[in-house]
C-alpha cells in the first residue's frame, strides 16, 4: 500500500483516536476517503481497494467508521448509499450540518462544508433528529470543461 507519511501518519491518529486497530483494510478505505473530495459507494470504494478486501470486510469497515462518526451517510435521490468523509464529526456524533451538492454532468457528489442547512422552523410538537439538504447542478470542474 502506498501512502505518503502525512496521510499515514493523518491515518493512524484518526483510527486510534477512534480507538479502532490499525488494519491494513482500515487504512486503505480511510486513504481513500483523505485523497476523495467525492463522497464514494461501496462499489468505488472496492475499486479504489485494488479488490483486494471483499465485500464484507469493506462493508464492516464503512459500518466501523460510522459508527464512530469518522464518516457520513449522503441522501441520494436513487437510494444508492454514499459515504464522505466527516470533517466535525466526532465519536458517532454527527454534525454534518453542510450541504451536498450534486452534479447533473459528471455526477460526483460534494460536501460543502462552509455551506450550512439553514435552520428549519418546525411546528410545536415536532422535534427534529436529523436535517439534510441535497443541492443538484453543475459542479465548477464540469463548469471549466464547458467553458473550454
Amino acid at each position: 500500500m502506498n501512502i505518503s507519511p502525512s496521510i499515514k501518519t493523518r491515518i493512524e491518529k484518526v483510527l486510534r483516536e477512534n480507538r479502532l486497530s490499525v488494519t491494513d483494510s482500515r487504512k486503505m478505505v480511510l486513504k481513500l476517503f483523505m485523497e476523495n473530495d467525492i463522497a464514494l459507494d461501496h462499489a468505488a470504494i472496492e475499486k479504489g481497494t485494488g479488490e483486494k478486501y471483499d465485500r464484507v470486510t469493506i462493508y464492516r469497515t464503512l459500518q466501523s467508521f460510522l459508527e464512530k462518526g469518522i464518516i457520513h451517510l449522503i441522501p441520494t435521490n436513487d437510494n444508492t448509499t454514499l459515504y464522505a468523509l466527516c470533517k466535525e464529526c466526532d465519536h458517532g456524533f454527527h454534525y454534518d450540518n453542510h450541504v451536498h451538492f450534486i452534479c447533473n454532468e459528471c455526477h460526483n457528489t460534494q460536501c460543502l462544508e462552509d455551506v450550512l442547512v439553514p435552520e428549519v422552523k418546525l411546528p410545536d410538537g415536532f422535534i427534529p433528529s436529523a436535517t439534510q439538504m441535497t443541492v443538484t447542478g453543475t459542479c465548477k470542474k464540469c463548469m471549466e470543461k464547458k467553458s473550454s
